[in-house]
């Protein structure tokens, strides 16, 4: 999908930047928490991908706030009221036409969904509230807040590592160890605010309690709220869910922010249906295609002897050149994380031809890759990919070498007579997959490209 463009709406003598895309029936406007940037946002595949399937119901109009992303600064000493952020989300609204909408608000941006939903109701369909709260500072009547010293020290925290690929992961543990989206997470909140901004957003926070409005929230509203999240935590959520009289609470498996991680279940697929009043409809399929996962060998060591700009400059000729070898071979990249590349093809011989060729022309960049490639019945669901073949295809790459390229027996006997010579690397039990496979070394680039 192509990255939607940016436009600005007017709020007084202020500039209000926001996209569009997708041109579903209903209108779901988007107002994310102070690390989301709408421009930036969508240069991490995985987080695209669940905008993009956002945009098979709905036409997303996204929007940053006064003081954050693309829209117009302010001084850290005047962030804008949450009044004049719900003025934001109107002027928004009314700049793209759209006369009514279902608001989705997560973290500090969850009360300006509030608000809006109260205070307008006749242009909020429904709210969707996503690990967020109506108040943070713990008092005598809500003692489910963390205290105010808590907050100032994770205020002061902020100020310090904003921007710094150290505080990327804490908001979304299960990628602590994938480079691509610490760099991506820390280029963005760069890109949202400065650290003495950012701070002063995070602490204006601290004075808010909008317990008193949500009684007048009429409008169905589905609150996501992870189980385990460590800044808010989820029974903040379930207050929400008691309190908003047309409230239903989900609370989701592990501890992460975002909900593009693994393990997040299909949270588009409920807010469609929350929306719609219609579950999604199935688009499963399930086709006969080639899985090739390939990894970057020695990675760790690799960084440590280059240093952070140098390897990630390598890693993006990495990517440049895997992606386009994959397209010349007929394949389609399904999926990149870190230095692991996942790609789909038509037939394994174009596969074993596109693992090889690209090995080769790595060597030369100072890389060694190991590839795993499996045949098999694989599930599709708009752009995503399942099934135990893919399962079967990345703990194939597991089982590799440096340089090896490694497919099962499937893939040996579906190219038999093609002149592909193998090694036979016996049976092997693979991690979650319940019987043993035969696992077959392929021949050097010299033979394949003699085949």
């Amino acid at each position: 999908m192509r990255q939607p463009d940016i436009k600005y709406a007017k709020v007084g003598d202020s500039n209000v930047a926001y996209s569009v895309a997708g041109n579903g029936p209903i209108d779901l406007v988007c107002t994310m928490g102070l690390g989301g940037h709408i421009e930036h946002v969508w240069d991490y595949p995985p987080m695209a991908r669940y905008l993009e399937s956002l945009t098979g119901f709905s036409r997303l109009i996204m929007f940053d706030r006064r003081g954050l992303g693309g829209s117009d600064p302010v001084r850290p000493d005047a962030p804008p009221t949450w009044e004049e952020w719900m003025a934001d989300l109107l002027a928004v609204m009314d700049a793209v036409s759209s006369k009514r909408a279902a608001i989705y608000a997560e973290l500090d941006g969850g009360p300006v969904g509030m608000l809006f939903a109260a205070h307008h109701p006749e242009r909020t369909s429904a709210l969707i509230l996503a690990n967020t709260a109506a108040k943070y500072v713990a008092s005598e009547d809500y003692p489910i807040g963390e205290s105010e010293g808590t907050w100032h020290g994770l205020a002061d925290v902020i100020e310090q590592m904003w921007g710094k690929d150290e505080l990327s992961p804490i908001s979304v543990p299960s990628l602590a160890t994938d480079e691509r989206y610490i760099k991506w997470s820390s280029r963005m909140a760069r890109a949202v605010a400065t650290p003495a901004v950012a701070s002063a957003m995070f602490r204006y926070t601290f004075g808010l309690d909008v317990r008193a409005i949500l009684p007048s929230i009429q409008c169905p509203t589905l609150i996501l709220h992870r189980a385990d999240y460590r800044f808010v935590n989820v029974a903040h959520g379930r207050y929400l869910a008691e309190n908003i009289p047309a409230a239903r609470l989900v609370e989701l498996p592990g501890s992460d922010l975002w909900f593009f991680t693994p393990g997040s279940g299909h949270v588009s697929g409920m807010i469609e249906e929350f929306v719609t009043g219609v579950p999604p409809v199935p688009d499963r399929d399930r086709v006969l295609a080639t899985v090739m996962f390939t990894d970057v060998v020695g990675s760790t060591e690799k960084l440590a002897l280059l240093g952070d700009r140098p390897y990630n400059e390598l890693l993006e000729a990495h990517d440049d050149l895997m992606r386009r070898e994959i397209e010349r071979f007929g394949g389609r990249v399904v999926g990149t994380t870190g230095d692991e590349v996942f790609a789909t093809f038509d037939g394994p011989g174009r596969a074993i031809r596109c693992a090889h060729t690209a090995g080769e022309a790595l060597r030369a960049l100072g890389l060694d890759i190991r590839v795993g490639i499996h045949t098999g019945e694989i599930e599709l669901r708009g752009a995503q990919v399942g099934g135990i073949a893919v399962h079967i295809g990345s703990r194939v790459m597991d089982e590799a070498g440096a340089g090896e390229v490694l497919c099962t027996r499937t893939v040996k006997d579906l190219v038999s007579g093609a002149g592909f010579a193998f090694a036979d690397r016996g049976s092997r039990a693979l991690k979650g997959v319940p019987e043993p496979w035969d696992l077959y070394a392929v021949a050097d680039a010299s033979q394949v490209s003699a085949a």
